[in-house]
């Protein structure tokens, strides 16, 4: 009887043991200035991240990261296990110019190898989580999604000084069409084609976004769950047109061609909503491209109608 018992207990502790789901969860912190709003935002992102790992139960493991450049290192949390340091930056390529320091997602990427995990999860210093993301996000790898991009809420304050983690979750927000949150499976990442992209400047969620399709199995996208979000309403802020023109060129020239052959309507965002919703979706987002979506479109319609000739013709031989 007892021996039983024993044997029942093991049993439960051992499936509880193999169906422990480890993500690692890697941010880039920046050393912003005192007064500047990322120094806020950037305090409660942490907070909040650290929340969430608490609020999760035990058969997920969260792994909290971060990677950063020498000068930065006093403003890593002790609670994140501090990966090597960054050596790159664009700077490097821009001798001469005075931008920021901004590094590279590659190399960025690259400390996330040196970790043991299932799933990582890349998000911006300004991006802060629900208590619950960790749970929702095991919840939706349990379904089979191997790659996963949430969009961020936008919530709008005046006053930095007022912000607390219990108003700001409280807070539904506005929608954001861009996707700044991602989580993949970690084995993914040896096949991103991703380039010398500068973090910080758009069409680095682009390409991560392309990748994500094109090298995934299952990819999800949550486009209107409350899950991250950031304080600040602006979808498309200033940027620097320098550096804007580098990224852009980098992803449509080298990044773009690579991943083209690869790509499916069927594995990127709004593929099951109907043509015309569809249609309008992709016309309006940013993040895609009207070009690729018509290419996209015609190979579906294509098939579709393959399909169908090929039915009508086996039909007819059955006769």
């Amino acid at each position: 009887m007892y021996f039983f018992i024993f044997s029942l207990k093991l049993g439960i502790l051992l499936s509880k043991f193999y169906s422990l789901i480890r993500l690692a969860h890697i941010i880039n912190p920046v050393k912003a200035r005192e007064g500047v709003d990322l120094f806020k935002t950037q305090a409660i992102t942490f907070k909040s991240i650290a929340q969430a790992k608490a609020f999760t139960s035990y058969n997920i493991q969260v792994s909290l990261f971060a990677t950063c450049f020498e000068n930065e290192v006093e403003i890593v949390p002790d609670y994140f296990t501090l990966l090597s340091f960054l050596e790159h930056n664009i700077r490097d390529i821009f001798k001469g110019n005075n931008f920021p320091q901004l590094p590279f997602i590659d190399e960025i990427f690259n400390k996330v190898k040196e970790v043991d995990a299932d799933y990582i999860i890349y998000t911006n210093a300004d991006i802060a989580l629900m208590p619950y993301f960790y749970e929702a996000v095991a919840f939706y790898i349990s379904k089979g999604h191997d790659a996963i991009s949430v969009n961020r809420r936008r919530l709008t304050y005046t006053h930095m000084s007022e912000l607390s983690l219990p108003i700001l979750y409280s807070d539904i927000g506005l929608s954001h069409p861009g996707f700044d949150c991602f989580i993949f499976k970690k084995e993914l990442l040896n096949n991103f084609v991703l380039g010398k992209l500068c973090l910080g400047i758009p069409f680095v969620e682009v390409a991560l976004l392309h990748n994500m399709a094109a090298f995934s199995s299952n990819p999800l996208y949550l486009t209107k769950e409350h899950l991250t979000f950031h304080i600040g309403a602006e979808v498309m802020p200033s940027r620097n047109k320098i550096l804007y023109t580098y990224n852009r060129n980098l992803f449509f020239k080298t990044i773009y061609p690579v991943l083209k052959p690869m790509l499916s309507l069927q594995k990127l965002p709004y593929y099951a909503l109907p043509m015309h919703k569809r249609a309008l979706k992709w016309l309006l987002n940013p993040s895609l491209f009207t070009f690729n979506y018509l290419r996209l479109e015609r190979l579906n319609v294509f098939k579709k109608m393959k399909y169908l000739m090929d039915e009508i013709r086996w039909r007819m031989l059955e006769r």
